[in-house]
């Protein structure tokens, strides 16, 4: 059964008509898909919830879950990941752009050559051009720093299967990143060309933050990635530069100390060898000594962190929860 995980955040005009093309696209198809939808009220402030509780009232196959205030997207999908019960889950935007007559084509594209993700790629993109080419380094830096070169890594259409959710963990805007976390545990990521429309209701609730914070995720992906295990083979490498440019700093100023004190020699190269003291690379040296010790010390810290305190907990709080699909059902009366 396919899962489909739907964040919702002030989108009340848009959730009848999604629910309604996402029905059209997977009963129509030969064979029908089986299917749910779980919307994920990330805190709206409009009427998004009572859309939601009612589809579920009119529909078995909807379920809603309704955060206490805003926990952005990765809270959302982590929550939606955690009450899906399908074999394949699928990410989609509540604002329309994302178009569901595209999921029996995600569907084949995983099951093709035995993909693990299929990452959406809007190949003819309708956003402005301030979003766009941000959006192309954006994707360059990320396929350069990660290893996987993917055309659109922060598309909203994004489908996997379960073991993809039960292996990797988001938080904060991690969300956009789904496919390089899962590339880095082994998984077979693979992208699709997809229709991208136009927006119909509401506004775009990204800004240039958005790139700003999405670079930083990125160096946090790549540290996650590379050294999430192994934390002191970065910050101990660090230190132990810093540390030894110390080192040869202070080395330095010692070998001049000697020739002035122990040896008389007053000149060295043509320039009278005056106090150390006086010298600015006795306090670069002194600095770049405590810092690489510091680097090294850190390192160590987050060593023991990852040893000891590695436990999962979610950082969201849930309001209120429509019936689940997964949820324990009564058992039938025995009848005999």
């Amino acid at each position: 059964m396919l899962s489909i995980i739907v964040p919702v955040f002030n989108e009340e005009e848009s959730l009848k008509k999604l629910h309604k093309e996402i029905c059209q696209s997977c009963d129509r198809t030969e064979p029908a898909i089986s299917f749910e939808v779980i919307f994920v009220d990330d805190g709206s402030t409009d009427t998004s919830w009572k859309v939601i509780d009612e589809l579920a009232q009119d529909d078995h196959r909807v379920s809603g879950i309704r955060f206490r205030r805003n926990f952005g997207k990765a809270a959302a999908l982590t929550a939606g990941m955690q009450a899906a019960e399908g074999d394949v889950m699928m990410m989609m935007d509540a604002d329309l752009q994302d178009d569901p007559a595209e999921i029996p084509k995600f569907l084949a594209k995983l099951d093709e050559d035995e993909w693990d993700v299929v990452n959406g790629w809007k190949q003819k993109r309708l956003d402005p051009w301030h979003k766009v080419y941000p959006s192309k380094v954006f994707n360059g830096l990320a396929g350069l720093l990660s290893g996987l070169k993917l055309h659109d890594h922060n598309c909203g259409l994004k489908m996997f299967r379960c073991d993809v959710a039960r292996e990797i963990r988001i938080y904060g805007e991690l969300h956009r990143f789904i496919p390089i976390l899962a590339h880095a545990k082994g998984f077979r990521v693979t992208e699709l060309a997809v229709n991208h429309r136009e927006r119909q209701f509401g506004y775009s609730k990204y800004g240039i933050r958005r790139f700003l914070r999405g670079f930083l995720d990125l160096l946090t992906v790549k540290f996650l990635t590379s050294f999430g295990q192994r934390p002191q083979h970065a910050l101990g490498t660090i230190g132990l530069v810093f540390f030894g440019l110390g080192l040869l700093g202070l080395g330095y100023l010692m070998c001049l100390w000697f020739a002035v004190n122990l040896f008389g020699i007053a000149m060295m190269f043509g320039k009278v060898i005056g106090p150390i003291g006086n010298r600015p690379l006795l306090g670069y040296s002194i600095a770049s000594l405590l810092l690489g010790a510091q680097g090294i010390a850190a390192g160590l810290l987050a060593e023991l962190m990852v040893s000891f305190m590695g436990r999962k907990t979610d950082n969201y709080s849930i309001r209120a929860k429509t019936h689940l699909r997964n949820s324990e059902e009564e058992p039938a009366e025995n009848h005999s």
